[in-house]
């Protein structure tokens, strides 16, 4: 049987951004589903609305209720999906966090947007890497397809605070963090120190890390390294 796995990619991207990885993973025989989600379609004129709920949902209708699947989140995609796991830990069996981890309760990936404004435009290039955000690997073409095909990520998105039921459940969810922009090492000294809020929940989860050295976006910069990594971890875990 097929492995299931959903693609959940991060701010101002849409199901387009997996297009390498996830035509890479259907070779290999898995079935995949690669997700536009609430608030980043620029043809829906209600997409500002969206929020961390609506996002969660799409995650969890996009696996059939008799079925289970992987599912596999980057970069900001990371608080939905959690999200997704809370609600429904019964429709993933296993849980992949690419240069991302699962978010605490409360959680809000950039609060300050809360008042400027409805959306958050894709900032220019420095200013993206100033925050954090390694360009590594990218090639122009990569870069100039982003620019034209980000969207605005809703401020409700990105300013929303991530609220999470008291249920342990998806804390059993089998958890794999690929690190990209942070070595495997660092993640660990993040997570046990309990002061890189990002990580916090990491204390609580019993995942493994694995090391692809690039820069934020691997589906772009390592395409086939990352959907090797994807394809053996899911198959590895799949039921």
């Amino acid at each position: 049987m097929a492995t299931r796995i959903v693609l959940v990619p991060g701010f101002w991207l849409g199901a387009w951004a997996w297009d390498e990885v996830a035509a890479d993973l259907r070779e290999r025989g898995n079935e995949v589903r690669a997700l536009t989600l609430p608030g980043l379609d620029p043809a829906d004129p209600e997409r500002l609305s969206a929020t961390l709920e609506t996002q969660a949902q799409a995650i969890i209708d996009a696996v059939p209720a008799d079925e289970t699947a992987v599912l596999v989140a980057h970069s900001g995609g990371a608080a939905p999906a959690y999200l997704a796991t809370d609600r429904a830990p019964d429709r993933f069996h296993r849980a992949i966090y690419v240069d991302s981890a699962p978010l605490p309760a409360g959680f809000a990936i950039n609060p300050a947007l809360a008042d400027l404004g409805p959306e958050w435009l894709l900032p220019d290039w420095p200013q993206l890497e100033e925050t954090g955000n390694s360009l590594e690997g990218v090639d122009e073409a990569a870069l100039n397809r982003f620019r034209e095909r980000a969207v605005g990520e809703p401020t409700t998105i990105a300013a929303g605070p991530l609220e999470l039921s008291d249920s342990p459940a998806r804390l059993s969810i089998p958890t794999t963090i690929i690190c990209n922009s942070i070595t495997a090492e660092l993640a660990k000294k993040f997570r046990d120190s309990g002061e890189v809020p990002d990580f916090t929940e990491l204390t609580r989860i019993d995942a493994d890390y694995i090391d692809l050295p690039t820069g934020h976006w691997p589906m772009w910069s390592k395409p086939k390294e990352l959907a090797d990594l994807i394809h053996t971890v899911a198959n590895r875990t799949a039921q």
